[in-house]
């Protein structure tokens, strides 16, 4: 069974083996920022985009881009660069100056590669939170810390530092629950070993990364204004599907004969939160279904590999049931302070909705980037999240 293998590795093996790293967790670390000769025509027209979009040049420069093959893309980093670089392209060239002059189909010379390289990554082609939040930074001082003073992103949308606070501050929350990864093998161990005390200690770490996050999570306040994210910074991260702007979706031209419809990038798309849902056996199929079944389809949205680890926890043992079996309070309290840390980043995330859609929406349909109609969706799952406290009985 596979919880025997993640029983058996160590945290080294497991990091290797479903690409995460030590240090940040499922962002790719050190991401490259240049490409070589012709790719380098994709990171120029994606570093330049505000400007393009804004003397309406962008469509013009891409409409006359080569059509390049993607062979010589061989390693992850570089493919990981350009599938970031074609997402930023991608969005900015059906969005334009988001005015609502939208253009229903990608020309073949840029379809083409992205999609052949979408394929060979196991992603979808569109721009998806494993782009533009975990592979479009860097470290202002390499050897300096990863605050946000000390960081940046490499490329961004209209709306001025709109893109760099979102996608860096959403980085941050990621990188600080990411810490708690490593623990994950002596939590299964100490189930499997039926140790207490390291179970204990465990989700004790767990709780305090995941109340880590949510204090990151704050930052958000200070570097993101709410009427540029919702009226320009929203609008380029929308997808196609479910978008009655692009009621079929988007043709890729020369690729697939038929339009297809793609989700815009979310949260829901971050392998983190899923994983501690799965770890803590909060069961998100036991609320809405409708909230199950997008966060269930959001992993198709992840890199292969942390989709395979996702999996891999489900098949662990569980620890939920082995706090349950043992009747002992202060075990339930560590596992309930867990649970706890996960409503509150939930709560959050909530009340930032609020601030960012729900008000400058003024009551138009507050539909998330991912295109699920966002207060019910993270209603539902915070709910289903609160339901697995464990209550005295």
């Amino acid at each position: 069974m596979a919880h025997n293998r993640l029983l058996m590795e160590s945290s080294q093996e497991i990091f290797e083996k479903y690409h995460i790293d030590e240090e940040v967790g499922f962002a790719l670390p050190n991401p490259l920022e240049e490409l070589p000769p012709p790719y380098d025509e994709w990171v120029s027209i994606a570093k330049n985009l505000p400007e393009l979009i804004e003397k309406n040049e962008l469509r013009k420069k891409v409409d006359q881009l080569k059509n390049h093959s993607i062979d010589a893309l061989r390693d992850h980093k570089s493919q990981r660069l350009a599938h970031l670089a074609l997402g930023y392209i991608t969005m900015a060239y059906v969005w334009n100056q988001g005015d609502g002059d939208v253009r229903k189909v990608l020309p073949e010379n840029i379809a083409v590669p992205y999609c052949k390289l979408s394929k060979k990554l196991g992603l979808p082609p569109i721009l998806v939170y494993a782009d533009c939040v975990l592979a479009n930074w860097k470290k202002k001082d390499p050897s300096g810390p990863m605050t946000y003073e000390n960081m940046d992103i490499l490329f961004s949308f209209p709306g001025g530092d709109c893109s760099k606070g979102f996608f860096l501050v959403s980085l941050l929350v990621e990188l600080a629950a990411a810490s708690a990864i490593k623990v994950i093998p002596d939590l299964f161990k100490a189930v499997k070993n039926e140790d207490r005390d390291t179970l204990q200690k465990a989700l004790c770490y767990i709780a305090s990364c995941l109340r880590q996050a949510r204090e990151e999570f704050e930052q958000i306040n200070e570097y993101v204004d709410p009427s540029t994210f919702f009226n320009v910074l929203r609008i380029y991260l929308s997808g196609w599907k479910g978008n009655s702007q692009l009621p079929e979706g988007l043709k890729y031209e020369g690729f697939w004969d038929t339009p297809k419809q793609f989700a815009g990038g979310s949260a829901a798309q971050s392998s983190i939160f899923q994983c501690f849902d799965v770890l803590l056996g909060i069961q998100q199929s036991c609320g809405k279904e409708f909230a199950a079944r997008f966060l269930q389809e959001m992993r198709n949205y992840m890199p292969p590999a942390h989709r395979e680890f996702l999996l891999s926890l489900e098949s662990g043992p569980s620890v939920r049931k082995f706090v349950l079996s043992k009747g002992d309070d202060k075990l339930r309290a560590d596992y309930n302070e867990c649970v706890k840390a996960m409503v509150s980043l939930r709560n959050y995330h909530l009340q930032m909705v609020t601030k960012y859609i729900v008000i400058p929406s003024n009551q138009q349909e507050n539909k998330g980037t991912g295109g699920t109609s966002v207060m019910t969706f993270l209603k539902s799952v915070r709910g289903t999240t609160e339901n697995f406290l464990l209550r005295d009985n």
